[in-house]
């Protein structure tokens, strides 16, 4: 698994299988970003998830490309871009659609997502 405080970034399904096993058996608090490329609110939240990766150090946080890897965001039913999915422990705890900083700072929040200073 990537370090602590960074967006790790799936392009296959292997490294995708390997990167969520070991995020969750970490127990720790799962959001993944389903991005793509051609989708301008995703390009607007990037940055801003990538900061909100750098101030939650106890949550794991992906981005997956669902044009990269489609299998991916069917089985978590992604319909939007971009989508934010909350997970712990393989289980889906909550979703955000829509690049809706505020919103997702909350979900962090609420489930149990700690800011460092």
């Amino acid at each position: 698994m990537a370090g602590e405080g960074e967006v790790i970034a799936c392009h296959t399904i292997e490294v995708w299988n390997e990167q969520i096993k070991a995020a969750n058996d970490s127990k720790k608090l799962i959001v993944i970003d389903f991005t793509a490329t051609w989708c301008p609110p995703c390009r607007f939240i990037a940055p801003v998830f990538v900061e909100m990766a750098k101030k939650f150090l106890n949550v794991v946080f992906f981005k997956i490309d669902v044009d990269e890897l489609q299998s991916v965001a069917k089985e978590f039913k992604v319909e939007a871009m971009p989508t934010f999915l909350f997970m712990r422990e393989g289980e889906i705890v909550d979703r955000v659609v829509g690049a809706r900083k505020e919103e997702i700072h909350q979900t962090l929040m609420k489930h149990g997502g700690v800011a460092s200073a």
